[in-house]
């Protein structure tokens, strides 16, 4: 899950693994896999960041269970 901010300043949790695309037009829209949008304030940039460091978050976890 990433957080993000919507227009209206309220935090938005994001289930990362269910985006489809980001775009900026120039406000960033997020298209989830079921067809939702949501405009929020981040740069596209900044949100694929965040989708990266979570997916690296759970990849190194994976990684020390396997340490066992």
């Amino acid at each position: 899950m990433i957080k993000a901010t919507r227009t209206d300043d309220r935090e938005l949790i994001i289930n990362a693994e269910l985006i489809i695309e980001i775009q900026e037009t120039p406000d960033t829209i997020i298209t989830m896999s079921n067809g939702k949008k949501v405009l929020v304030k981040e740069k596209a940039a900044e949100i694929v960041s965040r989708v990266i460091e979570y997916r690296q978050k759970i990849m190194n976890g994976i990684e020390k269970a396997g340490e066992v």
